[in-house]
C-alpha cells in the first residue's frame, strides 16, 4: 500500500495503522461530489443546516472519551486534554448552529432615498481545508462549522499523522445528517493539492493552519489560481508581566499555560517578558517548576507531560535548544530527551537569549520557556514587537489602564489583558505579519468564504 498517512504512537515510535493515499482519480471524483452537493446544501435552509450542526455538537459530547483516545494514539495528547479539545469542538459547532441565522441576516445600507440597498451573505462553493496535527478536532471545527453553516461544502486534507481522527470526523457529519459530499475527508498529497485541487474551477478557496513554509506554498498556488486563502500560521506570542503582588503565582499561571498541549500551540505564550524588579524571583520560580515536571504515559489521568507529536518533532526541538545554547543562551532546566524512546523531552527554561540566536526569532514548538528582562514599558513593547509573528499577546498588571496602554501598542491579532491567552468559540482568532491572514471563530469567521452580495432596489 502506498501511503503517507499513518498512525504512529509518539510515546513509542511504533506504527499502529496505515491508510492509503488517494489516487488522482479519487481526488477528482471528490471534487466533483463536493461541487455537485453544493447545489443541494447551499439551498438547504439555514435552520436545517443549523440543526445538523447541533447534532454534530451532541455527537462530539457523547463520544468524548473515544475521540480523546484516538488522538492520544495519533499525536500523544493526554486524554484529559483530549477531552477538553473535544468539548471545545462541540461548543464551536453549537455556537455556529445557534448564531448562523443572525450572522447571515441581510445588512441594510444607508444612502440617498432613491432606493434601498443591503448586503446579502451567500455561500461561494466547495472549499479546501488543510489542517495540522496539534489540535486534530478543534482546528477542523473552527473551519468547518462556520462554512457549513454558510452553505459551503468542504474537502478536508488532514495532517498525515491524523488519518483515523480525520475519518471519524467525516463519519460524524454523516451520522448527524449532513448530505454525503458536503464534507469529504481526502488523504491527498501536497502535489495533488497543488496540481489538481487548487487549479480546478470547482474549488473556490483554501484555509490552511500550519507552518510558515506550508502557508507560503499554498498561498502562492492559490494566488496563481485566483483563490482566496485564510492562513493561520506560526506565533511567538509575548506574555508581558509588568507588575504582580505574587510572583510565584504569576510564574505558575504562565508555566501551566505554556505547557498546555506540551507547548505545541501556535498561540502558546513563547516569550516571557518580565520587568526587572520581579525578574529574578520569576525566573527562579519558573526554573523550579520546570525541573519538577516529569513525563507520564499519555492518557493517564493527571498526566503532567505528554510526548511531542513525533520523534522528528522532538529531534528538531532539541536541535533548536542546543543551537541557542551554543550561541550563548543560558540553559537553566531541561534540554535533553528522556530515556526510554519515543518523543518525550524535558521542559526547557532559557535566559539570556539574544538577537541572532535561533531561539530569538524561531518558534520553539514544544515545552520551552524563554524569559527576557526589561526595565520599562517602552522596552517591553519594543521586544514584544521584535518578531516576524503577530498572533496573540497577554499583558498583566495590577493597574488595568497600564495593561491596556501597553497592550494597545502590540502588533498582534489578539490581546488578552490580565488573562492568559485562550480560545473561546465566540472570540475571533487570527494574527498579522507572518502569523497569517483572515479570522476564524466568532462572528468574523462567517465573513471569510462568503459572497457579500450587494442588492439595490430602486424606489
Amino acid at each position: 500500500m502506498s501511503t503517507m498517512y499513518r498512525v504512529t504512537n509518539p510515546a513509542t515510535g511504533e506504527v499502529a495503522e496505515e491508510f492509503a493515499t488517494a489516487t488522482d482519480s479519487e481526488i477528482l471524483a471528490a471534487l466533483d461530489r463536493s461541487a455537485t452537493t453544493f447545489t443541494e446544501w447551499s439551498q438547504t435552509s439555514v435552520a436545517d443546516r443549523a440543526a445538523i450542526l447541533t447534532r454534530v455538537s451532541e455527537i462530539y459530547a457523547q463520544r468524548a472519551e473515544e475521540l480523546a483516545g484516538v488522538i492520544q494514539l495519533e499525536m500523544g495528547k493526554a486524554v484529559p486534554e483530549g477531552k477538553g479539545e473535544v468539548g471545545l469542538s462541540s461548543a464551536i459547532y453549537r455556537y455556529f448552529a445557534d448564531n448562523a441565522e443572525a450572522f447571515m441576516a441581510d445588512e441594510p445600507l444607508r444612502g440617498p432615498e432613491d432606493g434601498t440597498a443591503m448586503i446579502r451573505r451567500k455561500p461561494v462553493g466547495s472549499l479546501l481545508g488543510i489542517m495540522p496535527w496539534n489540535f486534530p478536532y478543534y482546528q477542523v471545527a473552527r473551519f468547518a462549522a462556520p462554512n457549513l453553516a454558510l452553505g459551503n461544502t468542504i474537502l478536508l486534507k488532514h495532517a498525515p499523522q491524523c488519518p483515523r481522527s480525520a475519518q471519524i470526523m467525516e463519519e460524524i457529519f454523516i451520522e448527524a445528517g449532513l448530505p454525503e459530499g458536503a464534507y469529504i475527508n481526502i488523504y491527498a498529497s501536497n502535489e495533488q493539492v497543488a496540481d489538481l485541487i487548487l487549479p480546478d474551477p470547482r474549488n473556490h478557496g483554501v484555509s490552511l493552519t500550519g507552518s510558515e513554509r506550508a502557508g507560503s506554498a499554498v498561498a502562492a498556488e492559490a494566488g496563481k489560481n485566483l483563490k482566496k486563502v485564510v492562513l493561520e500560521l506560526g506565533g511567538s506570542d509575548p506574555y508581558i508581566l509588568l507588575d504582580t503582588p505574587d510572583v510565584a503565582k504569576s510564574a505558575s499561571t504562565f508555566f501551566k499555560t505554556r505547557m498546555g498541549n506540551t507547548g505545541q500551540a501556535c498561540n502558546s505564550p513563547k516569550r516571557m517578558i518580565v520587568m526587572d524588579d520581579v525578574y529574578d524571583e520569576f525566573l527562579s520560580s519558573i526554573t523550579e517548576a520546570a525541573k519538577k515536571f516529569t513525563p507520564e504515559a499519555p492518557g493517564d489521568e493527571g498526566s503532567r507531560l505528554s510526548p511531542l507529536s513525533s520523534v522528528a518533532a522532538a529531534d528538531r526541538f532539541i536541535e533548536q535548544v542546543q543551537d541557542t545554547v551554543k550561541d550563548g543562551a543560558t540553559l537553566l532546566a531541561g534540554g535533553k530527551r528522556y530515556d526510554g524512546g519515543g518523543a518525550y523531552v524535558e521542559p526547557v527554561v532559557l535566559a539570556d537569549v539574544e538577537k541572532g540566536m535561533r531561539g530569538y526569532y524561531e518558534e520553539l514548538f514544544g515545552p520551552a520557556v524563554i524569559v527576557y528582562r526589561v526595565s520599562s514599558e517602552e522596552e517591553a513593547v519594543e521586544m514584544a514587537n521584535d518578531t516576524p509573528f503577530g498572533l496573540g499577546t497577554a499583558v498583566f498588571s495590577n493597574d488595568l489602564e497600564r495593561a491596556e496602554r501597553v497592550g494597545s501598542q502590540i502588533d498582534s491579532g489578539m490581546v488578552f489583558l490580565n488573562a492568559p491567552e485562550g480560545t473561546r468559540e465566540y472570540l475571533p482568532f487570527g494574527g498579522v505579519k507572518r502569523s497569517g491572514v483572515g479570522r476564524e471563530l466568532g462572528p468574523l469567521a462567517m465573513d471569510e468564504f462568503v459572497n457579500k452580495q450587494m442588492v439595490f432596489k430602486k424606489n
